[in-house]
């Protein structure tokens, strides 16, 4: 009784946040729900197949990869706004109670919400520094993961073999299912998370000098045009969004939706189709620029991000702030390898426009200093315009952008 009062609640309250012009209410529901019963995430979870998806990058895209591929077998209950903790968690099964769900989590959550929702698979992305100030040190994170999956010896892990604290997580797990879905931060996996001796690389294996800890054999690997998975099978894998990175989030999901039945061959054009995430890699005209969005969050995903610049763009904006979201620690800025873009007109931007300035000024990056990013791309030439931005620069840049242009995300 008292979850479905939570239940009740919870609706009137999003119906009222929706009507008084606050948003969709799914936060506020999802946190009256929790508050008139902790337990409801437990019930919402019954009687569901649910996947869980967890890493520091990629998790929203890959959730998103992971629903479309899924939906091959049925209706699925997911985020639609990336909300990954518990309110979010418990908005999102409440708007559908599909017996089918993907649900993209928190790190720092997943060994709670993993005990509330008895997960058919858990895919585990990826593992590396994040916002230092409020996630912790990244060895932690990955103990508190491995205990947690230890928990759920049912549950089936989706596991990048190519990340080594993803791989020590899963390690020891009876039921797992690697994918060489890439790796290309390896900086926060120089030592063994097991025996504290270095890790060594030979080519695309790797290894601890001090344990018995190597990379597994891979069932499932992505290279640049197919996707190969167990006992020879090749499916053709084309995709909407750039990025290496991402073919590796489709390879996940893919095997992810595999895991609970689905055909391979339409799980991967289903995967294929997802084009953008709450506004990512959307392109919006303004003023005569072409300009595309894309976000970053932690020296990982700024480097991979960095890759995916068109190299033929005639301006490059990067936003950067340092509000509570974003972590407001920014010494990670002198972590990301920042490139010569030549022939590309940069401005640095963002409230913390000046830190990022003298980070640009040390790698050698000529450069523009304009602190709204509105007025940054306006000042690039008519053209092509990449904007990378962190957490909160994308967002209000985002909404800015739907004020100027009426273009909605």
């Amino acid at each position: 009784m008292r979850g479905q009062l939570a239940l009740r609640a919870a609706t009137t309250a999003s119906w009222a946040s929706r009507q008084a012009g606050r948003g969709n209410g799914s936060m506020i529901g999802g946190l009256i729900a929790l508050k008139i019963d902790p337990t409801i995430m437990t019930q919402l979870g019954r009687g569901r197949r649910t996947v869980l998806i967890t890493g520091t990058n990629g998790k929203s895209t890959t959730t998103r990869m992971t629903a479309a591929a899924l939906q091959t077998l049925g209706e699925v209950a997911t985020q639609a706004d990336g909300a990954n903790m518990d309110a979010g968690i418990v908005a999102a099964l409440t708007a559908n109670r599909a017996q089918l769900a993907a649900i993209e989590v928190d790190e720092l959550h997943l060994p709670h919400v993993a005990d509330a929702l008895n997960p058919s698979v858990v895919v585990l992305l990826n593992l590396s520094r994040d916002q230092l100030d409020r996630v912790g040190e990244i060895n932690m994170i990955e103990r508190r993961l491995r205990e947690g999956m230890a928990r759920h010896p049912a549950a089936i892990l989706i596991a990048n073999c190519d990340d080594v604290l993803i791989t020590s997580i899963a390690y020891d797990h009876p039921n797992v299912v690697w994918v060489s879905a890439g790796g290309g931060w390896a900086m926060d996996a120089t030592s063994c998370p097991r025996s504290g001796e270095p890790i060594v690389w030979e080519g695309d294996h790797w290894y601890s000098t001090g344990a018995d800890f190597q990379r597994p054999e891979p069932q499932w690997r992505v290279d640049e045009h197919a996707l190969h998975g167990p006992d020879g099978l090749e499916i053709p894998l084309s995709l909407a969004l750039p990025g290496r990175a991402n073919r590796g989030n489709a390879a996940q999901a893919v095997a992810a939706a595999v895991a609970l039945g689905a055909d391979p061959a339409l799980a991967a054009t289903a995967a294929g189709t997802v084009r953008e995430i709450a506004g990512r890699y959307r392109t919006v005209e303004v003023g005569g620029r072409n300009t595309r969005m894309l976000l970053a969050k932690n020296p990982a995903g700024w480097q991979e991000a960095l890759s995916m610049i068109d190299p033929a763009a005639t301006g490059l904006v990067i936003a950067v702030n340092g509000q509570v979201p974003d972590g407001e620690d920014l010494s990670w800025l002198w972590d990301v390898r920042f490139e010569h873009f030549e022939g590309t007109q940069v401005v640095a931007a963002g409230e913390r426009a000046t830190d990022l300035a003298v980070r640009l000024t040390y790698a050698g990056v000529e450069h523009t200093t304009i602190a709204d990013p509105l007025r940054a791309i306006a000042s690039c030439p008519a053209g092509r315009v990449e904007v990378l931005a962190n957490y909160t620069a994308f967002r209000d840049l985002n909404r800015d952008l739907d004020e100027k242009t009426g273009a909605h995300a």
